[in-house]
């Protein structure tokens, strides 16, 4: 009964499988822009759980459900017992139970796991303290689009070491492009991910020597949700981890650059840097939408047998 595949990870799939997605997202993306109607998640459902307040999120996978044909609940932290009263595996048997998909976007990401071993349809990360790989499926089909296949190439990420970072790491070794982390001290990523990837992550403390030649560059908030409180600390702390205009003269001639949003201008990046023409972030930002829409074709359709 437990058999159903889940996305918690990048690691979960092939890296055939992970291009074979991220492709038929460019299809699926080529459907919608020539308005040509695709249903084949027709009475299918999707569970949206947040414990975290999301836009692109929510609105991607609500969209994408129904552009499928499918509909999507969406759960918020008052209308579920995720964590306080009813257990998660509990609530994971009955859920799926009823619908046809679950993606949960929470904190620990322990939760998931519980879930996704107690479910009998499909779990989708849709963001956890440690991993993000929807939003790295967006990327990499960003990339895909823009520049080819990415194999070979080299990529840096600016600023913390935080759950993008990590499943930035898991797609250097899926996607096999070498990554250059550049953090302040003591804002690493999760030692476990570094560790699995091996030689293709450098850790460097210089965001300058990590740019060099990289085709692409990609950062994050600084002060993720959870940590508004360290928020002036982080501040002062990240100041020359700024991805601006001129470092970007620093990389490749083609490089491309890319922000998960929601992004603090004047922090993380400069004021002008997502006007830049190097800067792809709203073509990054729409491909959640194709990207997911993919993963959950992938999914859900198989196990839909007409009458």
């Amino acid at each position: 009964m437990m058999s159903a595949r889940h996305f918690l990870s990048m690691m979960d799939y092939t890296p055939d499988e992970l291009v074979g997605m991220i492709r038929r997202g460019i299809e699926l993306k080529d459907l919608r822009n020539r308005g040509v109607l695709f249903e084949p998640l027709r009475g299918r459902v999707l569970a949206m759980i947040f414990e975290k307040s999301s836009t692109r999120t929510r609105v991607s996978f609500e969209a994408g459900m129904i552009q499928l044909g499918g509909q999507a609940i969406f759960l918020s932290p008052r209308d579920t017992q995720l964590g306080r009263g009813e257990p998660i595996a509990d609530g994971a048997r009955v859920m799926s139970r009823m619908v046809d998909a679950v993606m949960i976007r929470t904190f620990a990401h322990s939760n998931l796991i519980e879930f996704a071993a107690n479910s009998r349809v499909p779990v989708i990360n849709g963001l956890s303290d440690d991993l993000h790989p929807c939003q790295l499926l967006a990327d990499m089909q960003t990339f895909l689009e823009h520049r080819g296949s990415i194999k070979g190439k080299t990529v840096a990420w600016i600023g913390d070491g935080n759950n993008m970072c990590n499943s930035y790491i898991e797609a250097a070794i899926q996607f096999d492009f070498k990554l250059r982390v550049a953090c302040p001290e003591g804002y690493e990523p999760n030692p476990q991910f570094l560790a699995l990837a091996g030689d293709r992550v450098t850790l460097t403390r210089d965001p300058r020597e990590a740019v060099r030649g990289a085709h692409l560059i990609s950062t994050d908030v600084w002060t993720s949700m959870g940590q508004e409180e360290e928020a002036a600390k982080r501040i002062a702390l990240f100041k020359p981890f700024q991805v601006t205009r001129e470092l970007l003269e620093l990389a490749a001639e083609d490089v491309l650059f890319m922000h998960c949003l929601p992004a603090h201008r004047g922090e993380e990046i400069s004021e002008d840097l997502l006007d830049d023409a190097r800067s792809v972030a709203w073509d990054q930002a729409e491909n959640r939408l194709h990207a997911q829409k993919a993963l959950l074709e992938f999914l859900v359709a198989p196990a839909y047998q007409p009458a």
